[in-house]
Formats: structure tokens, sequence, C-alpha cells
């Protein structure tokens, strides 16, 4: 198992962060914050993405992708990461595209990735019911009816719920909430009469959703994979969104530490920089070391993606888990070592620090990961 980047993923590594540091720095943040923009990202910044290929990275050639590996698109979310940039890279590629390019069949890949790789198209998955993440939780039912089938429920915390063109959505067509068997996964046009959708407004401002399906049709055709055996899709799906959030998350941990190390050298206290009082020198160290435990995890897991390996669960919800513990640790220091200043708005430790808090529920926090690595092991 590689655990470094090769020449080309660093290539692609160095790009991103001269991109994003340039077109999509916190302060695009803040401008997309403080005057409620409705979309929460930029069309312009979106289609130079497009145009710089990284909504293709993971996708096959045959429908216009290239094919280049979920460590090249680890890469990138960490650099967007570290500048808080505003993208439906995770909604659209690593949930809503994943789903479709691992459940969809020939036909249904051929429709909607080419829209995808090209920026034509955006996609949300609507998955979680209730504040904590449960996949097994989902209440929402998908019953037959007519030439497909009927959807009813709610879905709250949509990533890029409000601007998607297309949802995935998991809907229960058997069984009971609580259990993973019945899950099913449907591609719904947004518009489709019955969806109504209401933009959930984020402490960190990421673009988030609830959506009401109220008696939505969908024909036979929506449905990805089988009926009723959507549990293993659905895993597969979460685990590769998993894994790039972690990665984003990384670098969302990186600009934090190399932000209050450097303050640690600026701020002047009893005529020394505080970074020469021993105390905040060990403190310091710990954040390294964990910072540097946390990009083996990261590294780690976006290679079992690529190597196709039974290991993936376990290192998704390891990689998630961790990163979660780490951004934890070093956005709460960050702030202390700032002091008063750094929960404030005038710097941009704080918007960090509320990005943090974010990350760390999504897709699973901490403790649901570490339950599900034990299961997984076996204990």
């Amino acid at each position: 198992m590689a655990m470094l980047f090769d020449s080309e993923q660093q290539l692609l590594a160095d790009t991103a962060r001269d991109f994003f540091a340039q077109h999509a720095p916190p302060a695009a943040l803040r401008k997309l914050r403080d005057s409620k923009d409705e979309l929460g990202y930029a069309p312009e910044l979106w289609r130079q993405m497009i145009d710089l290929g990284w909504s293709a990275i993971v996708f096959p050639e045959a429908h216009g992708g290239l094919d280049f590996g979920y460590k090249g698109l680890g890469a990138v979310f960490e650099q967007a990461g570290r500048n808080l940039s505003a993208t439906p890279l995770l909604g659209t590629v690593a949930l809503g595209g994943s789903a479709v390019m691992l459940g969809g069949t020939e036909a249904q890949q051929a429709q909607w990735l080419p829209g995808i790789i090209a920026g034509e198209s955006l996609f949300a998955l609507a998955l979680d019911e209730n504040p904590r993440h449960d996949p097994s939780a989902t209440v929402m039912s998908a019953h037959a009816g007519g030439d497909g089938y009927i959807l009813d429920g709610e879905k709250s915390f949509v990533v890029d719920g409000g601007i998607a063109d297309r949802l995935v959505v998991v809907a229960r067509t058997a069984g009971t909430p609580g259990s993973s068997d019945g899950l099913s996964l449907f591609v719904v046009e947004a518009g489709s009469p019955g969806v109504r959708r209401q933009r959930r407004n984020m402490v960190d401002s990421r673009n988030m959703a609830a959506i009401r399906f109220d008696q939505v049709a969908v024909p036979a055709a929506a449905l990805l994979g089988q009926a009723g055996q959507g549990a293993a899709l659905l895993d597969a799906v979460l685990d590769r969104a998993r894994v790039c959030l972690a990665a984003e998350m990384l670098g969302v941990a990186g600009w934090l530490f190399d932000t209050t190390v450097a303050y640690l050298k600026e701020r002047i206290q009893f005529d020394v920089a505080i970074g020469s009082f021993q105390a905040l020198q060990h403190r310091a160290a710990l954040m390294h070391v964990a910072l540097e435990m946390s990009r083996s995890a990261v590294l780690a897991a976006l290679t079992a993606i690529d190597e196709n390996s039974p290991q993936l669960p376990a290192l998704a919800s390891l990689a998630k888990a961790k990163l979660s513990e780490t951004l934890e640790l070093v956005s709460n220091e960050a702030v202390q070592m700032h002091g008063g200043i750094g929960m404030t708005d005038e710097l941009d430790v704080g918007l960090y620090l509320k990005r943090a808090r974010v990350q760390q529920q999504l897709l699973g926090d901490a403790s649901f990961h570490r339950d599900r690595y034990a299961s997984l092991l076996g204990f």
C-alpha cells in the first residue's frame, strides 16, 4: 500500500493549493455568507474546477472521466478544506456521483455521469432524517405504484440539497427502521411534483437543506441497484465520501496548526515570543503528532479505495474517527492559544472552528465510527 503521493498526484495537490488560495480563500466564503448568496458557491469557480478536470477525476474514461483515482480527488479535497472553499464537490462527485458510478447500470451511467463530469448537473445524497447520522434509522418509505415507486418522507441536513437538480434518495422498500435490510436508492429529479426544499443556514455556511417528499412518483428506471438491497451500495458510497471529507478535515486542521504555530512565534508576552514557553511547545508537539497520524490514516483509506481493498470500510471509519478527534484537538488549541480573539469573527480561526464542528458530525462522528470500526473487526 503506497502511503505517499506519486509525482502526478503531488502535482495535482500543488495545483489545487495554488488555485484555491488564489480564487477561493476564506475571504470568498465570508463574501458568500455576508451577501446571503442563494447558491452558496460561485458558479464561475465551479466552472474553472470543471475545466481543470476535477469533476472527472474518479469517473471511468468510458463516460468522459479521467479514472485518476481517489488519491487525486483527496488531494483536491484537502486543499479545499485548507481554504474553506465552497464547492459542490462533496455532494455531486463524492456522494451523488459515486452512487451512480457504483450502483448504476450502463444505461444509467451513460445518462447521468457525463452531465456530472461536464458540470451540467449537480447531485446530492438525501439520507439522514435525524440530527445524528444513522443510515439504518431510515424511515422514509418507497412503495410500488404505477410503473415505478411512490416516495414519502423527510430528509434533514442534505449536503448541497438546495442547489442540486438531482437527488439520490435513500428510502425503505422493506424492513423496519433500525435495520439495514430493505433500503433502496433512487435518483429523483429535484423539481418533481411533491419535492419541497428548505435551505438550512449552518454555522459554517456549508450548503445544507431539509427536503420533504410528498407522494413523489418516480419511474422504475430511477432505482439504483436492486430494490431492498441498497445497504451495501450505500456503505460503499458513504465510505468514499467519508474519506474525501476526512481529507478536507485534514486541510482544515493543517491550516489551523500552521496559523497557530505562526502566531506563537509572533505574539510577544513578557518581552519574549510565547512560542518559547515550554508548555505551549509541548501542546504544539501533540498537535503535530496527531496531524501526522491523521495524514497516514487518510492516505491509507484513499489508497484502499483505489486498490479496491476489502479493508476500505474499516479504514474509512478509522480515518473519519481519527480526523474528528484530531480536528477537535487542533481547533480547540488554536482558539485557546490565540486567546479570546480566536472566537471572534475578526480572525479566520473562528471560521475554521465552525467548519470543524460541522465536519465532525457530518457522515458520522467519532463515536459512530469507533463503534462501526469495532463491529467490522468482530468486537
